[in-house]
């Protein structure tokens, strides 16, 4: 019997998919949430106060594979867009697949990050500039996700409360975490105005999210008060509220730490002894507070777990969300210098590396039957 005639037809590659291009036109951002949990891992691993051989490598991997995958999804995406426009167009109107534009520069972010984490030691100076241009590109798309998605909102898309879930968060939050970014790479620029310029925008940036987001948490625990919890698919969405308010904390205490210098360099010394005081205390602040929303989502998860989780790309919410207030937390302890938060943060960071390996074997299962590859915009459409 030929050796072709054994392999169960469920098991070919894109077995569930009519056709191959169906995995383009079928393509959504949803995918680009695998380059932020990926990504956040790799900081995260080379961030760790343990001296463990090889961990460094292992981070540098990750963020390889980071690029990897964002240069990949951004393919098949402009792929969808060139091949499908007009069904492409159609997440505009969609209440939740929309939400996902935000996952882009959220990932991209990561990938900046890691330029300079990895990059700085490889390469040298020289990929500063890259970084810089990186990160301009990535508030543009920031800020686009967060004003135009809100506005079609209010405009195009049918939204209710007792639908709402966290994935809301996702267009605004990019600011947010771009802010911090822009707080890791300042320190690095030549130009003390251009450093200043840098700081100053970033803060302009993580105003421009945190309150937004935190408005969007007061209506999430209202809705979730009155109508309990989400429907099972959406069971790693109580994980997305940690976000923000992990990259929140995150965000004051690296633009607080820069503050002293690049304000002194530009004469503004007083200030920056001020801004680092007030980030430090803001970053001790905002993680209390992700503390209880991670207590919460620990219980909402065990509830779901009982009755059964089908498995989505949006497990990939489990992942972000865990990752920066990691690093919040891995932050604390050098500022500090507590080794409850040190402790604590390796403990953050093992069961993010776990729940990474949980998801990333579900999604390569997925995407290589093609059952990942669903777009709700177009799923009323005759193929």
């Amino acid at each position: 019997m030929p050796c072709t005639q054994t392999i169960k037809a469920g098991r070919r590659p894109l077995s569930h998919l009519q056709h191959p291009r169906e995995a383009i036109r079928q393509f959504t951002p949803n995918w680009f949430a695998a380059t932020m949990g990926t990504g956040v891992l790799a900081l995260a691993l080379a961030q760790l106060p343990v001296a463990i051989p090889g961990l460094y490598l292992v981070a540098e991997g990750f963020w390889w594979l980071t690029i990897a995958l964002f240069v990949l999804f951004t393919a098949m995406y402009s792929a969808r867009w060139i091949l499908f426009f007009d069904e492409a167009r159609r997440i505009f109107g969609h209440s939740t697949v929309s939400m996902f534009f935000g996952t882009i520069p959220m990932g991209l972010a990561t990938i900046i990050n890691g330029l300079l984490l990895f990059g700085l030691p490889r390469w040298g100076e020289g990929v500063v500039h890259l970084a810089q241009v990186l990160w301009w590109l990535d508030v543009a798309m920031s800020l686009a996700c967060g004003v135009l998605i809100p506005y079609m909102m209010f405009t195009r898309q049918a939204h209710s409360i007792d639908q709402m879930t966290a994935v809301w968060l996702l267009p605004v939050v990019a600011a947010e975490v771009a802010a911090a970014s822009g707080g890791l790479l300042a320190p690095h620029l030549q130009d003390a105005h251009g450093q200043l310029v840098m700081l100053s925008t970033s803060y302009v940036l993580w105003a421009f999210s945190l309150p937004v987001a935190f408005s969007i948490l007061t209506i999430l625990l209202l809705r979730m008060a009155l109508h309990k919890l989400p429907h099972e698919s959406m069971a790693a969405s109580s994980w997305l509220a940690l976000g923000p308010i992990g990259t929140g904390a995150l965000g004051m205490l690296v633009l607080g730490s820069d503050a002293p210098a690049i304000f002194s360099a530009n004469g503004l010394g007083g200030v920056g002894e001020i801004a680092a005081g007030l980030g430090l205390v803001a970053g001790l602040t905002l993680w209390g507070f992700g503390l209880w929303w991670m207590l919460i989502a620990v219980l909402i998860t065990r509830r779901y777990l009982r009755e059964g989780i089908p498995f989505n790309l949006g497990w990939w919410g489990f992942t972000f969300p865990l990752g920066v207030y990691s690093l919040a937390t891995l932050k604390l302890g050098s500022s500090l210098h507590l080794g409850f938060f040190s402790l604590f943060g390796v403990a953050l960071v093992a069961a993010l590396a776990l729940m990474w390996l949980v998801v990333a074997k579900r999604t390569v299962q997925g995407a290589y039957k093609g059952e990942l590859f669903v777009s709700p915009c177009i799923a009323g459409l005759r193929k």
